[in-house]
């Protein structure tokens, strides 16, 4: 298997070479003196980006020390060096494609006036004490940030910090129309993508429900609005606000946009509810039709945490005890207990939204998948060897792993737990707004914790090895079925479908371990199951008859030097592979799991470069993986 090549792969490596010019719908083309080929609406590149990215424009980012802002933000992304906010130069291995800025919209502008002593917040108490906690620094002015932070998130803020920093306020709606004027001025059709977008950040009593939004538009709709708050009396922590919010927004200006949810593991098992939502509503058939309609997409892995899958709800998955988060909610108000693990975890939601189908006729959990970083430095990085960390006290130091990322009276997470993590690779016929935006809403996506893996998935019912190994590979994958975020309908003769994908490695990153399937279905019964099939394994290994590899695919990692050898692994893995348990009168979904060979973790790079020290239980070496969005069987 290591050396052999498959032509579904070199269809798609074009999707790794630079692309310096390209052509747009949203850019002039009158000037071509040339015949174009013909083209079809087939993606053939992928398009790599981060939908989650803070600057000093958002409250805890600013407070915490951002100084790096929206326009250093988007030349980063592009692949310039700049200066983080500690001083240090920085700049990717490799520029994205696109990105979104989100920075949160409640209290936009009050970081800096804290900082500098507006006569506004010196007016207030609260705000006098975070002025002169902020001038002595240090300490000090981390407590306040923090203090700040915790009366937002149980909504005990001075009522005067709501009323000057809302939408409406001067203040307010001046940051909006510099946001939306950054991203106009960095979005470059063809060649850089600048979404505009926010971050709704829903946090009641510390349960995070926070939502990203991202628009398909430009400036001269986005200014049309300002963006949803979740502070009373303008905004709402309930996510059916938001709703109404994005209903209003097309209704008024004609343009479109979505919201997609982040971190359901410090939900505390409120991001994906099954009978009642934490606002105190039912998960009925409004609920269910309006989640649906207005979360396409979902941000599955990011620096707090993976949220693929738990192993207290996957018990039988070897590889589901990854960057887990699962200490408690976003502010350890609250610890987390057990059964509120269903309600947090994608792939348990997954398997839950087609108990809501059946039970409701809407599936509110048809959702795809991306990762992101949720940077709060205005960098967006989640490579191993070149992470700058959540928030600017976690920019490269020696003692950043031993800072805890939050703590709390009820418990902490330690800085050597933050994960450098992720990023989304889209397949979208052109690098613009639209065509982008498009492609996240029809779900053609994948995850990954930061590696740039090139993942085709593919599902019909009669694919065959020929298919895979043909020139048009591709082609047929779209011609004989769906891709990545689609459905399959119509089992003729309760036909089992059948699936091609394949994996083709980040050339700057470890070899691949194997390609896993896995499916979720709901029984005859009504009862929910998941079960995970190797489909591809890396050096020859043997696929055992219950269709899993037991044999690891070994260590490299040098922990002494952070380095490993590529001596293991595969380079590329595809297959073609049919569903041995398919039960036509059952629904089902199914995902691919790519896995990389073990290579060092951010800590180990820290250890070796800075001489820091380590923690015992800080994990030195990971699996890097991708996951794709599903594809789903509905019977008729």
């Amino acid at each position: 298997m290591k050396f052999k090549y498959s032509l579904i792969l070199a269809g798609i490596l074009s999707s790794i070479i630079p692309i310096t010019h390209a052509s747009s719908s949203e850019s002039s083309e009158t000037d071509k003196n040339y015949s174009p080929p013909a083209t079809n609406n087939m993606p053939t590149i992928v398009y790599w980006g981060d939908t989650h990215v803070h600057t000093g424009l958002s409250l805890d980012a600013g407070l915490f020390g951002n100084t790096v802002g929206l326009d250093e933000a988007y030349r980063f992304a592009k692949g310039e060096e700049v200066t983080s906010s500690t001083g240090l130069p920085v700049r990717l291995a490799r520029p994205l494609d696109w990105m979104i800025i989100t920075d949160h919209t409640d209290l936009m502008g009050i970081a800096d006036d804290i900082k500098n002593g507006s006569e506004n917040i010196l007016e207030v108490d609260k705000g006098r004490e975070y002025h002169e906690a902020f001038k002595k620094g240090g300490q000090e002015a981390g407590k306040a940030a923090f203090d700040l932070i915790q009366n937002f998130s149980q909504m005990t803020l001075p009522e005067e910090f709501v009323r000057d920093y809302s939408p409406g306020s001067d203040v307010f709606n001046s940051v909006w129309k510099e946001i939306v004027e950054a991203a106009e001025k960095h979005n470059e059709p063809g060649l850089f993508t600048a979404f505009i977008g926010f971050e709704w950040t829903s946090v009641p009593k510390g349960f995070n429900l926070h939502r990203n939004v991202i628009f398909r538009d430009n400036a001269d709709r986005a200014l049309q609005v300002v963006p949803a708050t979740t502070q009373l009396p303008s905004g709402d922590t309930n996510p059916k606000s938001l709703y109404k919010w994005l209903e209003d927004y097309q209704s008024k200006t004609g343009g479109k946009a979505f919201a997609f949810a982040h971190n359901g593991n410090l939900s505390n098992g409120w991001m994906f509810p099954t009978t009642d939502t934490y606002h105190g509503g039912k998960v009925d058939k409004q609920y269910v039709t309006e989640r649906a309609k207005w979360e396409p997409h979902y941000e599955v892995t990011q620096i707090k945490g993976d949220g693929e899958a738990h192993p207290y709800l996957s018990p039988d998955d070897e590889f589901a005890d990854y960057e887990n988060w699962d200490v408690g909610n976003l502010d350890l108000s609250e610890l987390k207990e057990p059964e509120m693990l269903k309600g947090e975890y994608g792939r348990e939601a997954l398997k839950q939204g087609l108990l809501l189908e059946k039970q409701l006729g809407i599936n509110p959990y048809k959702f795809g998948v991306g990762g992101a970083t949720d940077s709060h430095t205005s960098l967006a990085t989640a490579d191993e060897d070149n992470f700058f960390g959540k928030s600017v006290s976690a920019e490269p130091s020696k003692e950043r792993v031993a800072h805890p990322f939050v703590e709390s009276k009820a418990g902490k997470i330690e800085g050597y737990k933050i994960v450098s993590s992720g990023y989304t690779g889209v397949w979208a016929a052109e690098n613009t707004r639209h065509s982008i935006y498009d492609a996240i809403e029809r779900k053609e996506t994948y995850a990954t914790t930061g590696p740039r893996m090139i993942v085709r998935f593919f599902g019909g019912w009669d694919y065959s090895e020929d298919d895979l190994h043909g020139s048009n590979a591709v082609a047929i994958g779209y011609e004989k079925g769906v891709p990545m975020g689609g459905d399959l309908k119509d089992a003729d003769g309760g036909k089992a479908p059948s699936f091609m994908v394949s994996a083709m490695k980040d050339p700057l990153s470890g070899n691949l371990d194997r390609v896993q399937i896995i499916k979720g279905w709901l029984d005859r019964d009504g009862k929910l199951h998941e079960r995970i099939y190797d489909v591809a394994v890396s050096d020859d290994r043997k696929i055992d008859s219950d269709g899993r590899c037991k044999e690891p695919v070994g260590n490299t990692v040098d922990v002494e030097t952070a380095t490993w050898s590529n001596s293991i692994g595969d380079a590329q893995l595809t297959a073609i592979w049919t569903d041995p348990d398919f039960d036509a009168e059952e629904s089902a979904f199914y995902y691919v799991r790519v896995l990389e060979i073990p290579t060092p973790r951010w800590v180990l790079y820290d250890k070796v470069r800075l001489g820091a020290e380590i923690p015992e239980e800080a994990e030195l070496v990971g699996q890097e993986r991708a996951y794709t969005s599903p594809i789903w069987y509905s019977p008729q």
